[in-house]
């Protein structure tokens, strides 16, 4: 027995530091993982030499040079200045889409975390709805609306709404199982309070880093949405409608075009992909 309880000593100051380190590492990752988003947003606003919105004539399908760092498109417009201005409009339209659709979301899994009729009855709408295909539809929606970006945050928050449900009733739905939620309720604590004093807090970490993955997604809809040309108007920057527009002189050896928004796109999805996960393990290291 004594063994037992110096062994237990020495292990638990490893296990406290092991925590530590982890908790650390997970830190670190995560802001390095936000810093390339946060970076590009705010380069931004940077005074560029080439206006990011008036094209010039004398100036078509230009290659990369010392003049034009990315070149320019078939409309004259300079690449390097849109590519980074185009993370004015795209990023907070992103992240205003995703806390839309987390604060309908989550509320609406706490809710339907309790086993009741109508919870089963929200659930089933929730599964027709991502049964749809929901980017055809926001695309529909957002066309219709006469690209207003009221409607792409519509769009957003109808492709991310049902997985903050999903992912925020799953959570909520073990830890109702727990102790300490089953000593809340017998004590008298209200329903609301049990959810949103015991509950969420609990699952924050899972929302937390679906959170940013979702922030991801949504550039992804706005892309897309911009692609086909039913976003924001031109010739405001948007890196699908740059993409788009480099896709048609693509085959003229104009690669340049597409490549660099499309790049910005993939470091932004990727660092945020990064950092949700280090999020979901700094959080577990808690």
């Amino acid at each position: 027995m004594i063994t037992n309880v110096l062994t237990s000593a020495i292990s638990r100051p490893r296990s406290i530091r092991r925590r530590v380190q982890t908790r650390r590492a997970s830190l670190i990752a995560v802001v390095f993982g936000v810093l390339p988003v946060v970076l590009l947003y705010l380069a931004s606003f940077l005074p560029f030499e080439f206006s990011p919105t008036t094209p010039d004539a004398a100036s078509v399908l230009l290659a990369p040079s010392s003049v034009h760092w990315f070149g320019t498109d078939a409309s004259g417009f300079d690449v390097f200045s849109r590519t980074f201005s185009a993370a004015q409009l795209d990023l907070p339209l992103a992240i205003g889409g995703t806390v839309v659709a987390a604060l309908i979301g989550v509320p609406i899994g706490l809710l339907v975390s309790e086993e009741t009729v109508a919870s089963n009855a929200v659930m089933r709408v929730v599964d027709a709805l991502q049964a749809l295909p929901l980017l055809i539809v926001a695309i529909a929606i957002v066309s219709l609306s006469g690209r207003n970006l009221v409607m792409v945050i519509l769009a957003i928050v109808l492709v991310a709404g049902p997985n903050f449900v999903r992912l925020t009733r799953s959570g909520a739905i073990v830890v109702r199982n727990m102790r300490f939620v089953e000593a809340a309720q017998s004590v008298g604590a209200s329903r609301s309070r049990v959810m949103f004093v015991h509950i969420l807090p609990n699952v924050a970490g899972l929302v937390l880093a679906q959170f940013v993955l979702a922030i991801g997604m949504a550039l992804v809809v706005i892309a897309a949405l911009n692609f086909i040309g039913v976003g924001v108007t031109p010739p405001t920057p948007s890196w699908g409608s740059m993409v788009s527009a480099g896709a048609g002189v693509i085959g003229q050896g104009a690669w340049w075009v597409a490549f660099f928004p499309s790049l910005a796109i993939v470091i932004v999805v990727s660092s945020l992909s990064f950092a949700a996960r280090n999020v979901e393990e700094l959080l577990k290291a808690r």
